[in-house]
Parts: structure tokens; C-alpha cells; sequence
């Protein structure tokens, strides 16, 4: 996940049933929780610079009246995994962006 200033830190997601939550526990910190139902959207984005390759999930939310946006990068073993388990626990299938369809459909094939 990203913190406040845009740096990387290792992090836990857990889609729980029985909170009907999802929730990203960081190495150092407090846990966000993000109720199901403030889930608006969600989003997958791979970029590649310089070599670099990077998958993407942006979960857009709501807390009353503010409109919220956690950034997480997963990891390549496990991005599938985790659009799979957003569908699955929420409903809402991430929005496919850029060329990252290209890459979802060969990882897919892969498996």
C-alpha cells in the first residue's frame, strides 16, 4: 500500500465475510477498514517504467460524505488472486485500465 507520502509499505489484505469489510493491516500503523457497502468502485492498473512492473488496485469509498481512495500494489503471484476476491466478496469487479487487460488475460491463461 501507499502511506501519505506516496511511499510503498508492505501490507495485509483481508476481504472478511463476517465483518462484511475489507481491510489492509500495514507492517507499522493502524488498519484501514473499508466497509462493503462504502465500496463505490474499484480499479487495476499494470504500468511498467524502466522494468519496473507494477499492479495496481485503487478502491474508491465513501465515509459520509468524503470520498476516499486506498492504493494498494500487489504483488504479480497474487494480483488474480485479489481481483478474484474482490468479485467475489463484494460484488465489483475492478475497472480494467490502460494495456493492464493485456496483461490480466496472458497471467489467466498461465494458470
Amino acid at each position: 500500500m501507499l502511506n501519505l507520502k506516496g511511499k510503498r509499505i508492505k501490507a495485509v489484505l483481508t476481504f472478511s465475510d463476517n465483518d462484511k469489510a475489507a481491510e489492509v493491516q500495514p507492517a507499522k500503523g493502524a488498519a484501514v477498514t473499508v466497509p462493503f457497502s462504502q465500496i463505490d468502485k474499484a480499479s487495476y492498473e499494470f504500468t511498467e517504467v524502466i522494468g519496473a512492473k507494477t499492479h495496481w488496485l485503487q478502491i474508491y469509498y465513501h465515509e459520509q460524505e468524503s470520498h476516499k481512495l486506498l492504493v494498494l500494489v500487489m504483488e504479480k503471484r497474487d494480483y488474480l488472486h485479489i481481483l478474484d476476491a474482490l468479485k467475489a466478496h463484494t460484488g465489483i469487479d475492478a475497472e480494467i485500465l490502460g494495456n493492464a487487460d493485456k496483461v490480466q488475460g496472458a497471467d489467466r491463461r498461465q494458470r
